[in-house]
């Protein structure tokens, strides 16, 4: 069973991603492909419906090509499974009511799991469900796969989903006050910064005065290209002020540092 290296792995539903024409729509799902010996293969369907219900199911399957029959007909009565390459595996199952349940595997350029089901219902209608999945990196004890040939539902299953779901919701809700506070702790340090820079260059000008905490003062370029600051606004110097351009209206606080309180345009 060489050509099912590449689906021999725990994958993890994409619930967004599905197509589903019949039965219960998943909610989260896990669908593990394993080998028990040289030529068997193991299936493991678990997953979690809209309404919260839980359904799992297991079989083994012979994967060699031919129909093999199955002791026990709760999953199915016969079936057989095909590698037409090492990217696509079909499991075809003959089901109790006698209608065909077809399972395509296919690796996709991505890495990901597609997973075609195909049946006909006792009208003779087809239906096609098809499910994405990607290699599990951590273990839930959900899958998901929508075919009939599942049908038993588990109360330890919806126990346990919704424990996960109480879990997530509540590691979201921290995850996000802790982004939220990270968020401020990054705006908070761009502010520091910028008065950091500012005070440099305030304290670099030319003071004629000692600056009290909680005043605003103005700082002003010269035609040197050199710093002052000084009481006097720039409305009150008018328009042929002695300065070359007016940088900011700048409040001494109490720790020290400048703050910008209003630009004012260059004269």
């Amino acid at each position: 069973m060489t050509e099912a290296y590449n689906f021999l792995f725990s994958w993890q539903l994409f619930p967004e991603k599905g197509i589903y024409s019949s039965g219960h729509r998943p909610k989260s799902g896990i669908y593990k492909l394993s080998k028990a010996d040289k030529n068997i293969l193991v299936v493991e369907t678990n997953w979690v419906t809209l309404e919260n219900q839980a359904f799992s199911s297991i079989y083994e399957i012979i994967a060699d090509g031919e129909i093999q029959v199955f002791s026990d007909s709760t999953i199915a009565s016969s079936g057989k499974v095909i590698f037409k390459d090492s990217l696509s595996m079909c499991v075809a199952l003959t089901l109790a009511s006698g209608h065909e349940l077809t399972l395509l595997h296919e690796i996709q350029p991505n890495g990901y799991l597609k997973l075609t089901e195909e049946r006909v219902d006792t009208q003779g209608i087809s239906h096609q469900n098809i499910s994405y999945y990607h290699k599990q990196m951590s273990v839930l004890p959900y899958s998901s796969s929508v075919s009939g040939a599942v049908i038993r539902p588990t109360e330890e299953g919806v126990i346990r989903h919704k424990s996960l779901t109480a879990m997530e919701e509540q590691t979201n809700m921290q995850l996000n006050q802790i982004r939220q506070q990270i968020e401020l702790l990054a705006l908070q340090a761009q502010e520091i910064q910028r008065r950091k820079e500012l005070s440099v260059l305030i304290y670099s000008a030319k003071l004629n005065f000692t600056p009290v905490i909680g005043q605003t003062y103005f700082l002003y370029e010269k035609k040197d290209g050199s710093h002052v600051l000084s009481l006097v606004s720039p409305s009150e110097w008018g328009k042929s002020g002695p300065f070359k351009k007016t940088i900011a209206t700048v409040r001494l606080l109490a720790d020290h540092t400048w703050m910008e309180v209003n630009k004012e345009g260059g004269q």
